[in-house]
């Protein structure tokens, strides 16, 4: 067993459901780690990623809503909580991982908003602001990267990206009223997610040139 291995906490119910992300990130996901790609969670991740255009077809082929195309929706959105065990079980995690999931997870939104903004499943003003939100993430997650900041998802994502979520798998179900108000609570939770995740960039921005 490795002295990382050692120093982990222990797997408990909490930390296995991801209810408790108390500690420091595992050292096996910091910027300076190998990618470790071949991995039973980036696996899970792989799958995912494939399924993202399966999803899109499904539903262009159906017209806009569709059953099946919801359920695969279901399925690449949970995976991201599969894998995540996964790698608490394992102990597989890897910075291709830590990379991966938040682009698998902006990749499957934007596909949905696609989706629901050609066949007008909800309103287009929410899509627009979701999509220019995910956009805006994943410009300025690439760009916090190159620059060596760590963004660590924070509760107001994780409690944000599940509505949003769900209003579009909603609209996918062809349940618009449903999916209209879980889309704008998700919407107005990601923002706020946003706004904090800048505020992390610059703090630690300021940090590393020393100023205050």
């Amino acid at each position: 067993m490795s002295k990382d291995q050692q120093e982990r906490a222990p797997l408990t119910f909490r930390r296995f459901a991801g209810l408790d992300r108390s500690g420091p990130p595992p050292p096996e996901t910091l910027p300076d780690a190998p990618l470790r790609p071949f991995t039973i969670p980036n696996a899970i991740g792989l799958v995912r990623l494939i399924l993202i255009p399966v999803f899109v077809v499904i539903c262009w082929n159906a017209g806009g809503a569709s059953l099946t195309a919801a359920a695969i929706y279901a399925v690449v959105a949970w995976g991201d909580y599969a894998d995540g065990i996964a790698a608490r079980v394992t102990g597989q995690y890897s910075r291709l991982g830590a990379m991966l999931d938040p682009v698998i997870d902006r990749v499957l939104v934007i596909a949905g908003v696609v989706v629901c903004w050609r066949f007008e499943l909800v309103p287009i003003p929410l899509l627009a602001a979701l999509i220019a939100r995910e956009l805006l993430m994943l410009i300025g997650g690439s760009i916090a990267l190159r620059r060596g900041v760590r963004l660590e998802i924070n509760w107001w994502g994780r409690w944000g990206v599940w509505p949003a979520m769900g209003g579009l798998f909603l609209a996918i179900c062809g349940a618009r009223l449903a999916a209209t108000i879980m889309l704008a609570i998700g919407l107005v939770l990601l923002v706020i997610a946003t706004v904090e995740y800048y505020r992390s960039a610059r703090l630690q921005l300021a940090q590393r040139t020393g100023s205050t």
